[in-house]
């Protein structure tokens, strides 16, 4: 790959013939997301896009989880003497990376290994395929916490399982098992835990000896079954910038960190 080792942050490529594995790298947090992991793994997904010798990709992460979301504890996104800049998190930070993930014409599988929330779980939901370990776990997560849907959540659920479950995921935003995520159609298959990674590695290898049509079939599908994925983004940032406002997630936030059940007031 172009981009040297050094490079990264909160996450490591390692290639094998022509696929390339992003592996999150922060198990001590579930592997959230700070500002400068997003960043980086930005630029990796560039790399790997001008690489001609990387023809699939397989996204995952170390540990115990795929990834959990925002870190809540990232000073660059959410400081603890300041409100939180979540316009400029959602579309500086997130929308860039989700629509390259959705626009790179090369198959990317999610080898979901763990909990996949919030904005992990839209990272999951804008790979193409997902191959998911028995004991992973899919949650929204962010009504939790006072906020709305973004990474593309709110606009790629409710084309992947409808909008009656997508609105129910989202608003009870309670923990859906790897058969209940099955049954409603977010998983390509279910393994078991130890083969997760092996298996979705073995499934993008299969993609990267297809040929080029197959990135095209994503641009088309994309394009013309997925609609206006920019306008979608920049809609989500503007809800996020609305619900970032309330008391209601300054108390989801101080809930959080307090380590308590937050006490919305609907404000």
């Amino acid at each position: 790959m172009a981009q040297a080792v050094a490079e990264l942050v909160g996450h490591a490529v390692t290639n094998d013939g022509a696929v390339a594995t992003i592996t999150f790298q922060r198990p001590e947090a579930y592997n959230a997301m700070t500002g400068a992991m997003l960043v980086s793994l930005l630029r990796t997904v560039r790399a790997l896009e001008r690489d001609a010798s990387v023809r699939a990709i397989v996204v995952t992460g170390a540990g115990r989880a795929f990834c959990s979301g925002q870190a809540l504890d990232d000073p660059e996104l959410v400081p603890l003497d300041a409100a939180p800049d979540l316009t400029t998190a959602v579309a500086q930070r997130y929308n860039p990376l989700l629509l390259a993930l959705l626009s790179i014409e090369k198959p990317v599988v999610a080898a979901v290994n763990g909990v996949a929330a919030g904005a992990g779980m839209g990272i999951a939901c804008a790979c193409d395929f997902r191959i998911v370990a028995e004991n992973a776990s899919f949650t929204t997560a962010f009504v939790k916490i006072g906020l709305v849907p973004d990474s593309a959540t709110s606009f790629l659920l409710p084309r992947i399982v409808g909008y009656a479950r997508a609105l129910e995921l989202c608003m009870l935003s309670e923990k859906i098992d790897a058969q209940r995520a099955d049954a409603l159609g977010l998983c390509t298959k279910v393994v078991a835990a130890e083969r997760c990674v092996p298996e979705a590695q073995a499934f993008a290898a299969a993609l990267a000896r297809g040929p080029r049509a197959l990135g095209l079939i994503k641009r088309e599908l994309v394009r013309n079954g997925l609609g206006n994925v920019r306008d979608a983004l920049a809609y989500e940032a503007e809800m996020q910038s609305i619900a970032g406002q309330t008391a209601d997630f300054a108390e989801g936030l101080a809930a959080f960190r307090a380590k308590r059940a937050p006490e919305f007031s609907g404000t």
